[in-house]
């Protein structure tokens, strides 16, 4: 409601249709967050956040390709945008585009080498790619950096049960 009246007050306020479209997007209401990150892009094309929710938004909409423009443009604005190279990086690798992933996915951890998510994103791909004890090395980076970071301990169970060690596998999930 304070965002509605903040635009009534001030309808060319790009930050206030970008947090708009944000709460549009958190109640899966995609159509409307869209139309709010557009306008947010309409006021400011170089507002780097708003073309990043709009790449989100467009992707779960099922516009993998409008997503990638979205966050290449965000990249563009903002060359050290660690998310928006791992999301890139995720749209190309639900596309098979697996080195084009890595690609983002390392750009996203030379930025911010503590990145765990990017980590893990990377031994996804090498996993993908059938290189699995790369993967598991990244695996093992991602958990050092988060030591609870279930998500990277089940991929490394995963990726070791694919190399017959069951029961190190075991141990990891």
């Amino acid at each position: 409601e304070l965002i509605l009246r903040a635009l009534s007050v001030k309808p060319d306020y790009p930050e206030a249709h970008n947090n708009l479209g944000n709460i549009y997007k958190e109640t899966d209401r995609f159509a409307e967050a869209r139309s709010c990150f557009k306008k947010a892009l309409a006021l400011d094309s170089k507002y780097a956040e708003a073309h990043f929710n709009l790449g989100g938004v467009l992707n779960s909409l099922g516009d993998a390709n409008g997503a990638i423009t979205q966050y290449q443009k965000a990249i563009a604005i903002t060359p050290n945008y660690v998310e928006a190279f791992n999301n890139l990086g995720n749209i190309l690798l639900n596309q098979g585009r697996l080195d084009d992933a890595i690609t983002n996915f390392k750009k996203a951890i030379s930025i911010n080498p503590a990145y765990f998510e990017g980590h893990n994103n990377v031994g996804n791909a090498l996993h993908d790619l059938g290189n699995l004890d790369e993967a598991i090395a990244s695996f093992n980076n991602a958990i050092s950096i988060k030591p609870d970071y279930a998500i990277a301990y089940t991929n490394l169970g995963n990726t070791l049960k694919d190399q017959g060690k069951l029961e190190e596998a075991a141990s990891n999930y």
